[in-house]
């Protein structure tokens, strides 16, 4: 075996993905393939472009796919609905990794949903509920490792894009890795499925990416876990379309001394996790990060508002529009508006492939615990406050210097 070869062997890389049938998994899944295909190229990836392209990362053809699903629609018909609704993938594209994608679909196991709220329905397929919350992340354990061992992986990176699940009460309760085994241990039902996601991977070793609003690895006992065993862990909720706009322009009001006395974002999307955002218990958390940008880079902005509304006929497209009103030199009022729309999993999917690259670029180099080089991917980016999007890029474009 030669220099090359060993190096391609060692990145034979694990991807599991929590939700692994949803919108933004099928795409990332159709994507990956459709590059390793050379079908498609990899526009959208921040990691094909420089400096971070001069990283020793992982390529993305060398991913291997599993997950956990609660749904029972296999990949193809996910993906095949995806293309009859919103266009996106092509038709030439999904029939060039049509086999793929049935193939990756034996490899999904069937997953909790407990405390899920919305994200629960009733053709949902999901462990036995009775299970002690112990046996539950035994459960998920064993099928990490049941992946790792048949696929021969070197590493396996496990991404939760599952929708969102409503806030967690009182998550100071978990604030310590002792508190949150003892929780475990005692049966603990207030505890959501992305946490006991999160636990299973990160007491194996595994790198965790939250993706989403929901808890997750936000919870300290799982912070302290993960700097005790460096374990490198990354999220919450990924910035893809208006907030990501929000994050770019806010930083410009400040930088002129402008005013901005009110910040309106309307948002209608028609998917499943548009439906889902429906339920304001799964909301509140959504809301809330994306909330948060403004009062962090505007501390001084009068009113902001968001809202999220069900829009069934849009299906995977979203719409923003926000409207901004601001005051300038001799108390000058003005207004700019601006209309966002795109495919929410398309804009979101690159996003999966950068992230697992970069977090396991992370592991490799002993770096544990959060990684706030990849606080740009994130609305409420864990450990890191700063929401200006350029200063968050400096974090990962250093980064990429040191490591290059």
């Amino acid at each position: 075996m030669n220099r090359e070869t060993e190096r391609e062997a060692d990145r034979r890389t694990g991807v599991w993905l929590i939700g692994a049938r949803g919108n933004v998994a099928t795409m990332a899944i159709v994507g990956a393939r459709a590059i390793a295909r050379g079908v498609t190229g990899e526009t959208g990836m921040v990691t094909a472009r420089e400096p971070v392209a001069s990283l020793d990362l992982p390529p993305v053809d060398g991913f291997v796919f599993g997950g956990h699903d609660i749904a029972p629609e296999s990949l193809v018909d996910r993906a095949e609905r995806q293309r009859d609704r919103n266009g996106v993938p092509d038709g030439e594209t999904l029939d060039a990794v049509r086999e793929d994608l049935a193939e990756i679909d034996e490899r999904i196991e069937v997953g909790t949903a407990v405390n899920c709220g919305a994200a629960v329905s009733a053709d949902s397929e999901q462990v036995d509920e009775s299970l002690a919350i112990r046996d539950v992340v035994n459960l998920i354990r064993d099928d990490y490792e049941r992946f790792r061992e048949r696929r021969d992986l070197d590493r396996l990176v496990v991404v939760n894009v599952a929708s969102t699940e409503p806030e967690l009460a009182d998550p100071e309760r978990y604030d310590t890795r002792d508190a949150l085994e003892r929780a475990i241990d005692e049966d603990d039902r207030d505890l959501p499925a992305s946490v006991l996601y999160a636990s299973a991977a990160m007491t194996a070793g595994h790198p965790f990416v939250n993706f989403t609003p929901s808890t997750g690895n936000a919870l300290g006992g799982l912070r302290e876990l993960a700097v005790e065993e460096s374990v490198p862990h990354t999220g919450r909720d990924a910035k893809t379309g208006e907030t990501l706009v929000k994050s770019a322009l806010a930083p410009m009001f400040a930088g002129r001394n402008l005013h901005v006395m009110s910040w309106e974002g309307h948002n209608i999307l028609g998917n499943e996790d548009g439906l889902v955002l429906e339920d304001e218990e799964n909301a509140a958390g959504k809301l809330a990060s994306k909330g948060d940008v403004l009062d962090s880079i505007l501390p001084d902005i009068g009113h902001s508002r968001v809202r999220i509304d069900y829009t069934p006929s849009l299906a995977d497209w979203k719409t923003a529009w926000d409207y901004v009103h601001f005051r300038g030199f001799l108390n000058t009022e003005m207004k700019m508006q601006f209309t966002w729309e795109g495919s929410d999993s398309a804009l979101a999917a690159p996003l999966v492939l950068d992230l697992v690259r970069l977090i396991a670029h992370a592991d490799e180099h002993g770096s544990g615990g959060l990684q706030p080089q990849l606080a740009s991917f994130f609305k409420a980016p864990l450990g890191v406050d700063e929401h200006d999007f350029s200063r968050q890029l400096d974090r990962l474009y250093d980064y990429a210097d040191r490591h290059s």
